[in-house]
């Protein structure tokens, strides 16, 4: 069994099936919103760039296309020997196996921070934002990616499988800490229904991923995010 980092929050979807997340990476934002987005507001040509939470890698190689280098953070060790190996051709990558609470970086070292889909839910992520603005250095942006769970078919799915969470509760949160945000209206475009029912399964319960197949007739979904950020 891979070892996980002591202090980081359990993610079930590609923990347990890093190969469907993959197809659901593939699946998300075919048309590169997210990165047009944090382009416009600070690019990371030329930049040290931290990819907190980077799973398998996924995102590594184009951040690396044209940053100066590139860090991914990931707290399950086998997930992170995929992205280095992922990586291994690429000599301006490195990936370490840590937490976004305890980040093995040296002070003032990251131009741009980018978290997708990782840690930065709300309440409870305080840890990692003061090692945000420990390791950001001045001038430089930090962005979290995150599912609207208050909007769409999938924010309604996603508050079946956990009752607990609360949208608004998470936007006073951010907005308590002074991030911006814009909402993004991404979608998930799948190849076939296998593809697609698939990732329902690791991303809702199976009442509610079963429910969901039935809702979606073709092979896209909906898919809102917000993208919030921080200027150092």
């Amino acid at each position: 069994m891979a070892r996980i980092v002591n202090g980081a929050v359990p993610s079930p979807n590609i923990w347990n099936s890093p190969q469907i997340y993959e197809v659901e990476n593939r699946a998300v934002d075919p048309g590169g919103l997210v990165d047009a987005a944090i382009r416009e507001i600070r690019s990371w040509d030329g930049a040290a760039v931290l990819d907190i939470g980077c799973g398998t890698g996924f995102h590594l190689p184009s951040y690396a296309a044209t940053a100066a280098r590139v860090v991914g953070i990931e707290p399950h060790a086998g997930l992170a020997a995929r992205a280095a190996a992922r990586c291994a051709s690429l000599p301006n990558v490195a990936v370490r196996t840590a937490t976004a609470q305890e980040l093995p970086l040296p002070p003032s070292s990251v131009d741009v921070a980018v978290a997708r889909w990782a840690y930065f839910f709300g309440p409870g992520c305080e840890p990692g934002l003061r090692e945000l603005t420990r390791v950001v250095c001045r001038g430089g942006v930090a962005f979290v990616v995150d599912l609207d769970g208050s909007r769409g078919d999938f924010g309604r799915w996603f508050r079946q499988t956990v009752p607990s969470y609360s949208p608004e509760t998470v936007e006073e949160f951010w907005s308590r800490q002074g991030w911006q945000r814009r909402e993004l209206d991404l979608t998930m475009e799948f190849s076939s229904r296998a593809d697609l029912e698939a990732v329902l399964a690791i991303e809702f319960t199976p009442s509610v991923a079963a429910r969901a197949a039935q809702e979606t007739p073709g092979l896209e979904i909906f898919y809102p995010n917000v993208l919030r950020w921080r200027r150092f």
